[in-house]
């Protein structure tokens, strides 16, 4: 991790951060029906740390499509002999909860002149439902949407084109929060300041980000 210096810029993940995790609700879905819940992950999401030719990953990236992702997950599942209804999973966004405080948050850095940005690994199919669940464009300066840039976390370069979006600030004058381990290594390869967030209570995170930022003022 870079030496704390001058930090001008906090970056935010979607899911997981401004709200609850997905991926419980998926995880969930195959304990109901008596299989692990890491096992259903690692089928849907492949290695979430890793950026590889994974269908969700390509999903992730906009090279594929929503039907494209559902046969090869469909196939996949039936190859493993795992037999569940996906179609339970539908709407998923719609389920999760916003972390008021992590929006509170945005909002008090923004007012204290500090660039944000968000920087998410989403599907193109879903961009109307995360964009309602809480004011994007109030929030953050610049949104980076893996499908629509061609990149996803943990992939440093998504980090730092975040940053020459933000005017060109330097990866050691930046922090980034996230919820997945292997996103906030990802950014710190960058150059920036990782700060990995509980998904399901943001508080110590936050504390740690308020932490930084009075060490950088002082």
């Amino acid at each position: 991790m870079p030496g704390v210096g001058r930090i001008t810029a906090v970056l935010f993940d979607f899911n997981g951060v401004l709200t609850t995790s997905p991926f419980a609700q998926m995880a969930a879905l195959g304990e109901q029906a008596g299989v692990d819940g890491a096992v259903v992950l690692e089928l849907m999401l492949g290695p979430y740390d890793e950026d590889t030719d994974h269908a969700w990953h390509r999903f992730e990236r906009g090279e594929i499509t929503a039907a494209e992702y559902g046969a090869d997950l469909f196939a996949r599942a039936a190859e493993a002999n795992i037999d569940l209804d996906f179609t339970q999973l539908g709407n998923l966004m719609a389920r999760l909860e916003v972390h008021d405080a992590v929006v509170e948050k945005v909002r008090d850095l923004r007012a204290d002149g500090y660039r944000t940005g968000l920087v998410t690994n989403n599907v193109r199919e879903a961009s109307g439902q995360w964009r309602e669940l809480v004011p994007i464009d109030e929030l953050f300066d610049v949104v980076v949407d893996s499908c629509q840039v061609g990149m996803r976390k943990p992939n440093p370069a998504i980090y730092l084109h975040a940053l020459e979006l933000l005017g060109g600030v330097p990866p050691a004058e930046a922090v980034f929060l996230d919820d997945a381990p292997g996103n906030v290594t990802g950014a710190t390869r960058a150059g920036l300041h990782g700060i990995l967030v509980d998904a399901a209570d943001p508080s110590g995170a936050l504390a740690e980000l308020d932490a930084l930022l009075a060490a950088d003022r002082s």
